[in-house]
C-alpha cells in the first residue's frame, strides 16, 4: 500500500484513505484505540513524500473531513488521510446531528477545458503557472488532438516526458513542497480556547482527545492552572500552530501513542526547540481520561508535590 500512496504522491493522483488507528505494531491490540499512525501516514512511502492528514476529533466531524477529504485529493492532486481512531470509528458516540447541505458541489480543482486548450493555454501536466505547486490536468477524451499526457511514477518534467536529468527532478520536487504549502491554508484551520486569564502555558491535542480535554480543562481552571489550548485538524501545520507555540514558555502535547508521534512532526516541520514541548502519553489502548490529563499535567506543573506525594 506504502508504493501506492507513493505513485498518488508523485503522479498526483487524487485518493482518500481513511485509517482507524488501533493499538499496534503488527496485529497489535485490534479492539483497542490509539494515535499511533501519524508519521507513518505524514511520510508514507519511500522517498520524500508529506501527506495531508486530517484530524477529526467526532464522528461529525469525520462526516464533514468525509467530504472535504474529496475536495481537497481533486484540489491538490494526492492522497488524503482522515485519520480517526477506533474510540471514534468503533464505540458509541454523542455528538451534534450530520448534517448535508445539497447545494454543495465537489470541487475539482484545476481542470483544463477543450475551450482553454483550443484558446492556446500551454499545457504541462506538471507545470505551475500559477505558482501554488498545483497543475492543471485534463479529464479523458477532454480534447480529440491535444491535452493528454501519460502518468508515470517514474522521473518526468513539466510535460510529463520521462527524464533522470538532476535539475529536472529538483525542480518537480521542489514545487511538490510548493504544493504542500499551499496545502495549509486549504484544510481544516486549528481551533484556539484561550485561557479565561492570560497562560504562560499551552496545550496542543487533537482527535477524539477533544472530549476529554474539555474536562481537564475546565478542571484545571477550577484549581488555578489556565492553560491555552489548540486542536489540531490537519497536517501540514497551518503557521497559526507556530505562532501559539511561540507565544508561550512551554506547551503540553497530549497524544494517544508511545512515541509523542504529534510532538516529532511539530518539532521536525516547524523546527521547534523539543525542550518547549512537553510530551503527554497515553497509549494502553483504552480512550484517554480528563484524570488522566489532570494529573499528568499537574505533576509536570508541580513536581515537587508530586514527588512527596510518592
Amino acid at each position: 500500500m506504502q508504493e501506492f500512496v507513493g505513485l498518488s504522491y508523485f503522479a498526483e493522483i487524487p485518493a482518500v484513505i481513511f485509517d482507524v488507528q488501533r493499538g499496534g505494531p503488527s496485529t497489535g491490540m485490534p479492539t483497542r484505540t490509539q494515535q499511533a499512525d501519524l508519521i507513518g501516514a505524514a511520510y508514507a512511502s519511500h522517498g520524500d513524500t508529506k501527506h495531508v492528514l486530517l484530524l477529526p476529533e467526532d464522528p461529525r466531524e469525520c462526516f464533514e473531513f468525509g467530504a472535504q477529504a474529496f475536495d481537497l485529493a481533486d484540489r491538490l492532486q494526492t492522497t488524503i488521510f482522515v485519520m480517526l481512531d477506533l474510540d471514534i470509528g468503533m464505540n458509541e458516540w454523542l455528538c451534534k446531528p450530520l448534517s448535508w447541505d445539497d447545494s454543495r458541489r465537489m470541487d475539482r480543482g484545476k481542470v483544463m477545458t477543450a475551450d482553454m486548450l483550443d484558446d492556446g493555454r500551454d499545457f504541462g501536466r506538471y507545470l505551475d503557472v500559477d505558482g501554488d505547486g498545483v497543475a492543471y490536468r485534463t479529464y479523458p477524451s477532454t480534447h480529440p488532438t491535444k491535452g493528454a499526457y501519460f502518468t508515470r511514477g517514474t522521473s518526468r518534467d513539466r510535460y510529463a516526458r520521462y527524464s533522470e536529468e538532476g535539475a529536472v527532478y529538483v525542480d518537480n520536487m521542489q514545487r511538490l513542497l510548493r504544493k504542500f504549502e499551499t496545502a495549509k491554508a486549504l484544510v481544516p484551520q486549528p481551533v484556539l480556547r484561550p485561557a479565561k486569564r492570560p497562560a504562560r502555558d499551552g496545550v496542543i491535542y487533537f482527535g477524539s482527545t477533544a472530549v476529554a480535554m474539555d474536562e481537564a480543562l475546565a478542571a484545571l481552571e477550577d484549581e488555578g492552572v489556565g492553560l491555552d489550548a489548540l486542536r489540531l485538524r490537519a497536517f501540514p501545520f497551518p503557521d497559526s500552530v507556530f505562532d501559539f507555540i511561540a507565544a508561550h514558555e512551554r506547551v503540553f502535547v497530549v497524544e494517544q501513542n508511545r512515541d509523542a508521534q504529534l510532538r516529532s512532526l511539530l518539532v521536525n516541520e516547524g523546527e521547534i526547540d523539543p525542550a518547549k514541548l512537553v510530551p503527554v502519553l497515553h497509549y494502553d489502548g483504552t480512550p484517554i481520561t480528563a484524570r488522566f490529563i489532570t494529573g499528568e499535567i499537574a505533576r509536570r506543573l508541580n513536581p515537587a508535590v508530586s514527588e512527596a506525594a510518592e
